[in-house]
C-alpha cells in the first residue's frame, strides 16, 4: 500500500529537475514493464494507474509547475506520510479534502485541476455513470515522398479494448461479482496525511468498486485486453515532422455506454537520399563536373513530384551556387515552394596523360602557375 501524500517524481523514478524527454521516457519504460498485459494482478495494475496519474500530471508544463507549487507547502507530507485512509477518505478521517480547500486564494482549483479531481454531486465515489474512453496518440513513421505527396497507408495500433469474454466485468461467464473490501465499494481509495487526502481509483477493483469471485482469464479480472486494431488513414499533402491528424472517436472505447476517445496520429517523416526539405521549399545538391561548370551545360533535374525538369548551368559556374526552379517545391494548400539546386563542382582525382597535356596547356594559355 502506498503511504503518505503522492510523490510523482518518485513515481516516474526522475528528479524534480528532470526535462520532460527525461519524464517521457522513464513513463514509457515503467508503463511497458507495469502494463496489465505484461504482469497481470492487481498489485501491477495499480502501479500501472499510478504511473499514468504520475505521468498526467509531470508531462503537461502548467500542471506540473502548480504541483511543484504544491509539493512546497509545508506539511503536506509527500512521500513521508505514515498511511493510507480507505473508503470515502478524508472525510471518514476527520480532516479534509479538495472542495475544503475551496475560498483559500484558490487552492482548491488548483489541486482540483492537477489531480482531475472535481468535486462530484452526490459525494466523493467515484463516477459509476457512462465516461469517454482515453484518446490515444500513435506515432507513424512514413516516407519522405508519402509526406510530399500525401496518400492512403494502413496502420495498426494497440489499443485497450473491452474484454469480449467477460464483457468488461473481469468476471468469468456465469459467476458474480462482490465488493471490493479494498475501497468498501466506493471505487476509489484517499491517500493522505495529517488531514490532506488525495483521492485515486482503487488499484484492487481498477475503480470498480466490486472484484470478481472468480476472475476472467483473458483479462486476468481488469476487464480490458491489449490488442491491434487497423487503420486505414489519409497523410494530408505536404505534411510536416511532428504534425497530428485527430480522429475522432477511433479511440479506446468508453466504460459503462461512454463514448469512445479519439487517436491521435503524429506523424515522423524519413529522411531522403537526394531530397531535403526547409519549410515549402525543396533543396536539392547536383554534382557537376569541370567542362559543366566551365562552359555550361544543361541538366534534367528530378523534383519530388516524379517529374525532371531542365535546368541550365550557366558557363563558369562556382560550386556552391545556388539555382531555383521555381513551383517545383511542397505544395500546401494553395502555397507551393521552390525547389533549390546547389551545384557542386566535383574535381577528378585522377588524370589520362592526355588530360593532363590538355590542362597544362590550358594553364599555360590562362598564364596559370602549378
Amino acid at each position: 500500500m502506498a503511504t503518505g501524500t503522492k510523490d510523482y517524481y518518485k513515481t516516474l523514478g526522475v528528479t524534480e529537475k528532470a526535462s520532460q524527454a527525461e519524464i517521457k521516457s522513464a513513463y514509457r519504460t515503467l508503463a511497458k514493464k507495469y502494463h496489465p498485459d505484461a504482469k497481470p494482478g492487481p498489485k501491477a495494475a495499480g502501479r500501472f494507474k499510478g504511473l499514468g496519474e504520475a505521468y498526467a500530471v509531470l508531462s503537461d508544463p502548467k500542471k506540473r509547475k502548480q504541483y511543484d507549487q504544491i509539493r512546497r507547502i509545508p506539511n503536506l507530507g509527500f512521500g513521508r506520510g505514515r498511511g493510507a485512509s480507505r473508503g470515502s477518505g478524508a472525510g471518514a478521517s476527520g480532516g479534509f479534502s479538495f472542495e475544503d480547500l475551496e475560498g483559500f486564494g484558490g487552492l482548491g482549483d488548483i489541486f482540483s485541476s492537477i489531480f482531475d479531481r472535481r468535486p462530484k454531486p452526490g459525494g466523493g465515489e467515484t463516477q459509476r455513470g457512462p465516461a469517454k474512453g482515453r484518446s490515444v496518440e500513435y506515432l507513424v513513421e512514413i516516407s519522405f515522398l508519402t509526406a510530399a505527396k500525401g496518400g492512403k497507408i494502413s496502420i495498426d495500433v494497440p489499443i485497450t479494448e473491452e474484454c469480449a469474454k467477460c464483457g468488461g466485468s473481469g468476471a468469468s461467464p456465469g459467476t458474480r461479482t462482490k465488493k471490493c473490501s479494498e475501497c468498501q465499494g466506493t471505487g476509489a481509495i484517499s491517500f493522505g496525511q495529517g488531514g490532506f487526502a488525495v483521492k485515486r481509483p482503487c488499484p484492487a477493483c481498477f475503480g470498480r468498486g466490486e472484484i470478481p469471485e472468480s476472475p476472467c482469464r483473458p483479462c486476468s479480472g481488469s476487464g480490458t485486453v491489449r490488442q491491434n486494431r487497423r487503420f486505414k488513414i489519409t497523410v494530408p499533402k505536404g505534411v510536416e515532422a511532428g504534425s497530428r491528424v485527430r480522429l475522432s472517436g477511433k479511440g479506446e472505447r468508453g466504460s459503462r455506454g461512454g463514448n469512445p476517445g479519439d487517436l491521435i496520429i503524429m506523424f515522423k517523416v524519413k529522411p531522403h537520399g537526394f531530397f531535403r526539405r526547409e519549410g515549402l521549399d525543396i533543396h536539392v545538391t547536383v554534382p557537376v563536373n569541370l567542362v559543366q561548370a566551365t562552359l555550361g551545360s544543361k541538366m534534367a533535374i528530378k523534383t519530388v513530384y516524379g517529374k525532371r525538369v531542365h535546368l541550365r548551368i550557366p558557363p563558369g559556374t562556382q560550386s556552391g551556387t545556388k539555382l531555383r526552379i521555381r513551383g517545383h517545391g511542397i505544395q500546401k494548400g494553395e502555397r507551393v515552394g521552390d525547389q533549390i539546386v546547389e551545384v557542386e563542382v566535383v574535381i577528378p582525382e585522377t588524370l589520362t596523360d592526355e588530360q593532363r597535356t590538355a590542362m597544362e596547356e590550358f594553364a599555360a594559355s590562362s598564364g596559370m602557375k602549378h
